[in-house]
């Protein structure tokens, strides 16, 4: 399986490295410490070291996106279900995370306004209306998807929980990205609608489960 994205894996991580290469271009315009956290109302309040974030950020960005990987397609019993277009929208998580991350960070070092309040919501939002689109298309997995007890042990719940889920998702997705012009409440609108998009599926996938339960029991 890993085979099988092996091009997709070596974009990617090449993608992911790019933020090296545009920090080394701008070393000499970088101040010694750079933004790495910012708060909901994009204010920086946290710094790290010039060398921290344009080296070891995109290296540790690559570590994860290829322990996902390797997780996902080696130590997955039902790595054989996995959707090709969920897996390669997963796949491209980490470069596009990592080129938008660096763009902020050195852009606000630089003195820009980089408007991160609004653009991180912008750009969550518009994932999770993505995942949700491809929610129903799910099988069976351990690495992707709603993995409850049930959902796990029972493919019919799996498949009318994520088809219930997948809606909910999209939904959710945009009205974070519209909370995004808010100002300061998204990080609020964004909490809560992001337990609703994990506590409601799971909720319905268990009512499920209780009613088969119920029903087996009779």
């Amino acid at each position: 399986m890993l085979k099988k994205y092996r091009t997709t894996l070596i974009i990617t991580t090449v993608i992911t490295l790019l933020p090296v290469l545009a920090g080394l271009i701008l070393w000499n315009r970088l101040p010694d410490e750079i933004p790495m956290h910012f708060n909901a109302a994009g204010e920086v309040d946290g710094m790290a070291s010039k060398a921290v974030g344009v080296f070891l950020m995109p290296l540790i960005m690559v570590a994860v996106q290829w322990l996902c990987a390797v997780g996902s397609f080696k130590m997955d019993p039902k790595a054989d279900n996995l959707n090709d277009k969920v897996m390669g929208l997963v796949l491209w998580i980490v470069p596009v995370l990592s080129v938008l991350l660096h763009v902020l960070v050195y852009g606000t070092a630089l003195g820009e306004d980089m408007k991160v309040q609004v653009i991180i919501p912008l750009v969550a939002g518009l994932a999770l209306t993505m995942i949700g689109n491809w929610l129903p298309k799910c099988k069976q997995t351990y690495t992707l998807g709603i993995k409850l007890p049930w959902t796990l042990a029972d493919e019919d719940n799996w498949n009318r929980t994520h088809r219930f889920a997948g809606p909910l998702w999209v939904v959710g997705g945009l009205i974070i990205m519209v909370s995004a012009l808010c100002g300061g409440a998204f990080l609020w609108v964004m909490l809560a609608v992001l337990l609703a998009m994990v506590f409601v599926p799971a909720v319905y996938s268990y009512m499920l489960f209780r009613a088969k339960q119920k029903a087996e029991d009779k």
